[in-house]
This record gives C-alpha cells, structure tokens and sequence, in this order.
C-alpha cells in the first residue's frame, strides 16, 4: 500500500506542478490582456489629449478666433491657391491704439471685454468664412481676397466698425485702431507676408493711429530709426537733454503777460532739436511718459519758483496726457512739486485736451474732481474739434477753455470759423469759463478776437516759445523796440490768478 502510494506520489505532484504553470500562464496572459487595454486606453486617452490641445492651439480661449499658428497654416494654404490661379489676395494686420494705458487704467477685467468685442467685429468682417485671428495681445489679422483698392476698402470699413463705442458695464469706452496692409505676392513671399504687414501697421502707429497703411520697403528703414530714437528718449531725462521753452499768453484786453505754457524739447546730441509731434506718441505707446511727465511737473514748479523770486508773477500753464489723467497719484504728484517749489495750486494750470477731457468715463471725471478739489487751476485745450458734450462739461471743474488753433487760423477768411469761436466764448460765459485763442499770427486775428470776447491770447504775434534765460532777458530788457508793452505785466498780479507767495 506503501508502495503504491510512493509511486503515485509523483504523478500527483506532476498534476500539482502542470496546474499551477497553467493558473500562472493564464494569469499573465490575462495581465497581458489587461494591460493591452490599459495601453489602448491610455494611447486613446493620449490621442484624445493631443487632439484637445490641437483645437487648443488652433484656437485662442478669449476670442475663439484663429491663433497665429493656425492662421499661418491658412496663409500657405491661401498662399498656393493664390499661385495656381495667378490670384491677388490681401492681408490686413489690426493694432488697438493706447490699449495698455486703458487695460492699466480700468484693469484686465475691462481689457479683456474689449478684446473680446474686438474679435467679435473683426469676426464679423471675415463673414462666413472663418479667414480672421488674434496674432498678438491686441492685434489681430484678417485675410480678404482682394487687391490694393479692395483691401483699403476692407481696411476703412474694419475700422469703422472698430470705432463704435465698446459698452463694458457701465463704461462706455472709445478705441481707435491702426491696419497695415501686404498684397500677396505683390509685398513679398508668403513666410513675409505677416512681417510685412505688421509693420505697416506700426509706422500708422508712429504717425498717430486711427488709421491704414500699403507696406512700402522703405518702412523698414523707418522703424529702425524710430527703435533707435526710442532707445536715446529712454536716457534723456538722465543725460538732462530735455528743456521746457515758454511761451506767454496775454491778458486780451490790456495787453498783459498773465502766464506761460511749457513746451517740451528734446535736444538730441546728434540729430538736434527732435520734434514734440515725433517723440511724444513715441513716449505715449511705450510708457515712457510717465516718467517724462513727472519731470515737466516739477522742472515747471521749479521755474515758476526762480522767476517769482526775481519778482517774475505768472500763471504756469503744463499739458497733462491722457496717460498721466488716468494715473490714481497724479495729484500727488503735482502736489509734492507745488509744495517743494513753495507754488499755490492756483497758480498752475493743467491744459487738457478736449478729446480726452471728454470721455466720460469714470476715470476721467474722478481725476478732474481731484484737480479741481487740489485747487488747481484746468483748462480745455484743443476747444471745438467736435468732441464736446454740454452734459459732460457742466460737470467738469475747468476754468477756462483754449480755442483750437485751426479756427484761430481761418478766423479772417471763414464765417463759420467766427461762428464757432463766438459761440464758444458765449457758451464759456454761460458756464463762466475763460476762454483763451491760440495760434494768434495777425494783428486783424488779434482784433477780431477781442471784439468776440476772448480774455486771453497766445501765439507767434506775441511770443514765439523760448527758452526761460530768454523770456527772463525778454522781461528785464529796456529797449523800446523789444515789445516793452507787455513787461510790466509780468510784475503786476493779474486780477484771476492769486500771484500772492
């Protein structure tokens, strides 16, 4: 029994042996089995991922429109379709004017609405076929077929569209934009095209916005010497290239000096006096007037300081940016000058244009109410170009409005010059405002003026700008050919402006 239960022994655990190899294999095969699935899973996951990401890439998440990428792809695409039909078509490159300051101002909340709503138009230009994207932080381009007539036409009628007032909340905000245009194959090969036309877009730019441009080779050049020009503004406070000139204004009736506007120069080491025209907006686009700004505040505080204590009592007259308004410590700033300089509020006057004194908005009206509660004196300059709203001036603090210089100029040859400017002083006397003409070049301007009821004047019949050593020799010269009329002005106090120390 012993022995046969010896022989068998063995065979059983044979059995024993095969069964656990089979258990094994088939629990390998199934873990195979499992992690065949798994892989599928996980490589359908993956595909599923990288397709969510293309879609991603191929779309950007505020506008929905085309990313640049993306939009590359089309223009190759355009590109050849255009060559196997010996087709034109046009690519239209769209920059927001000033939108950072305005993003600063009223925060990203507001930002991001208006490059929504943005997108939405330029969307809407596109029509039905989705031919449109968001390139940049605030640019965007459109591809039309058309040629050089075509798409200037398409580029009038985008910014139109983009002109309208953007409605965010309660705000109703206004914002230009500038186009560049390149014509394919006209304005280069395709891997161009969008250099191309983003810096036509940027030399409309440099010339103030609001507009479009054709690319033109010669661009290229431009923009260089415009980085250039940049690069030396950024050093030009340090290296004390800046000067204020001065240029009066004179009481209309007796002929008196009651102020002085400060100009700002740039005296450049190699190319000499550069234009404000030129490197203010240059300033403006990439925040650089800020710190521009604060210096013309206190250099102003300063010299209206030296030229009391030589017993010169004027009104200092400053221009403040649209930037600089919207800045929350502007008050402060001009405070800290006005007291280092030992100057009262009173005596200086704030000139702001009447295109950025009229948004009104929020920001715009909070930064007057804060002017006007310093006891500073505000002016509206620029008065009549057709921004005006009588409901928004009621409400502002100014003291006095500044006639554009334009109707100034055609006062002696357009009746409806005359009637503007009449019905501006009318209109100032109503809201007892001053109201001072600049741009005076002729004694028949000067008359004409006076007798519509001007209070002061200023302009090249009187003084050109100069600098401070100057209007000082102007003001202590007794030479009886050097305008002698109106020096004693600029000892006497003038009945508006407390000149009291």
């Amino acid at each position: 029994m012993g022995s046969r239960l010896d022989t068998l022994l063995p065979a059983h655990g044979l059995l024993w042996d095969l069964g656990i190899a089979a258990l094994t294999i088939a629990v390998v095969a199934m873990m195979l089995w499992w992690h065949a699935r798994g892989r599928s899973r996980l490589q359908s996951s993956l595909h599923a991922a990288s397709r969510q990401l293309d879609q991603l890439r191929a779309q950007d998440p505020l506008t929905g429109l085309m990313t640049r990428p993306e939009f590359e792809l089309l223009l190759d695409r355009a590109a050849l379709a255009c060559d196997r039909g010996a087709r034109q078509m046009a690519l239209l490159y769209v920059g927001l004017d000033n939108f950072r300051p305005l993003n600063e101002a009223y925060g990203h909340q507001v930002g991001d609405a208006l490059l929504l709503e943005t997108g939405r138009r330029v969307k809407e230009m596109a029509g039905k076929r989705p031919f449109a994207a968001r390139v940049g932080g605030d640019e965007f381009a459109l591809l039309v077929a058309a040629d050089v007539v075509g798409a200037g036409r398409a580029a009038g009628q985008l910014l139109q569209a983009l002109q309208r007032a953007y409605r965010v909340d309660t705000l109703e905000l206004q914002i230009t934009a500038s186009v560049g245009i390149a014509i394919y194959p006209d304005h280069g090969s395709r891997p161009r095209l969008l250099p191309h036309a983003a810096l036509a877009m940027r030399n409309v730019k440099m010339g103030g916005g609001a507009g479009h441009a054709l690319f033109d080779p010669s661009m290229g050049v431009n923009l260089r010497e415009q980085v250039e020009l940049l690069q030396d503004l950024r050093h030009a406070i340090e290296r004390k290239q800046l000067e204020l000139y001065y240029q009066p204004k004179i009481d209309a009736r007796s002929l008196q000096v009651t102020a002085a506007e400060a100009l700002l120069r740039w005296k450049h080491p190699q190319r000499g006096m550069v234009s404000p025209a030129v490197f203010i907006p240059l300033a403006e686009r990439y925040g650089l007037i800020g710190s521009i700004g604060l210096w013309v505040i206190d250099e102003a505080c300063r010299q209206a300081a030296q030229w009391r204590d030589r017993g010169l009592r004027m009104r200092m007259a400053i221009n403040i940016s649209g930037h600089q308004l919207r800045q929350d410590n502007l008050v402060l700033q001009l405070e800290a000058a006005l007291n280092r300089h030992g100057i009262p509020p009173g005596r200086l006057t704030c000139e702001i244009t009447e295109s950025v004194a009229m948004e009104d908005t929020r920001v715009t009206r909070a930064a007057f109410e804060r002017l006007g509660r310093a006891g500073l004196h505000i002016s509206i300059d620029d008065f009549g170009t057709g921004h005006s709203s009588l409901a928004v001036l009621c409400r502002l603090p100014a003291a006095e409005l500044k006639i554009d210089r334009a109707f100034v100029t055609d006062l002696a040859t357009s009746a409806k010059a005359r009637t503007i400017v009449q019905t501006i002083v009318q209109l100032a006397g109503t809201l007892k405002l001053r109201v001072v003409a600049e741009g005076v070049e002729t004694e028949a301007q000067r008359d004409q003026l006076v007798a519509l009821g001007c209070d002061e004047l200023q302009g090249h019949l009187f003084a050109k700008p100069m600098t401070a050593a100057s209007l000082a020799m102007w003001a202590d010269t007794d030479d009886d050919g050097a305008d002698a009329m109106f020096r004693p002005s600029l000892f006497e106090p003038t009945a508006n402006a407390p000149l009291d120390s």
